[in-house]
């Protein structure tokens, strides 16, 4: 998008011109929030779309992988190292390695953004199982709970806390780099702040970066509340 899209130069646009147009080049600029509200609405879609579908796909990927390892002390130790390693790959890397797969698609971000969250959930879904205490195990079991039983209805419960405190933050940081999916074409607002930046479009790059925080604000509230409503015995503890 070129900063000046839209602007026809005439003496009128030169005496008043709009806080988009490039001779004024403002930060805050309403007439450009109205003027490309369906841009903005479209790339948040879409970054809520990218941002929710690879939390999703880390967090089963995480509880599957938690769950084969959690009993098993070398895989486990494996399985964090990797998580670990996958986190420290560049961006441009990752995607350049999955377009070979997925090419120039949305499934390049998701299962990119995927494998990245894993090093938070899959510590975080761990750690909740270790929390659960080995009485109340030892009792549910006593009472005749089978091992998938006893996962679902004591173990899983019991560890909510703690795998929504790192979905919480699995997703906020998500929210940041699906920005990075501008490397194949879809990264959500990250697309119009790439196109900003480029343009020294000013009102543009804060628009989108503001969009950017309100999201995570927004989806964090969102969990929040979510935690909440499924653990009522935590009311009133701070999260």
């Amino acid at each position: 998008m070129s900063l000046a899209a839209g602007v026809t130069p005439s003496p009128l646009l030169a005496a008043d011109p709009p806080c988009y147009a490039r001779s004024v080049n403002a930060w805050i600029c309403p007439e450009y929030v109205e003027k490309y509200a369906p841009e903005l609405v479209d790339a948040t879609v879409q970054h809520v779309y990218l941002t929710v579908t690879s939390v999703a796909l880390g967090l089963v990927l995480a509880v599957a992988l938690a769950l084969f390892a959690r009993n098993r002390p070398r895989m486990r130790s494996l399985l964090m190292g990797s998580t670990t390693i996958v986190y420290t790959i560049p961006s441009l890397a990752m995607f350049s390695l999955l377009a070979q797969a997925t090419g120039l698609s949305p499934t390049t971000v998701i299962v990119g953004l995927g494998l990245y969250s894993l090093a938070i959930l899959v510590r975080n879904v761990l750690a909740g199982l270790d929390a659960v205490p080995d009485e109340v195990i030892e009792a549910a079991t006593g009472l005749g709970y089978g091992r998938l039983r006893l996962l679902t209805r004591v173990e899983a419960p019991l560890a909510t806390p703690i795998v929504m405190a790192g979905l919480r933050v699995a997703t906020v940081s998500t929210v940041a780099m699906v920005t990075l999916g501008t490397i194949v074409a879809y990264g959500g607002l990250g697309n119009m702040l790439a196109n900003g930046i480029d343009d020294s479009f000013k009102a543009q790059v804060l628009t989108t970066s503001v969009l950017c925080v309100v999201l995570a604000v927004l989806l964090d509230l969102v969990l929040v509340a979510f935690t909440r409503l499924v653990t009522p015995w935590t009311r009133g503890v701070a999260t």
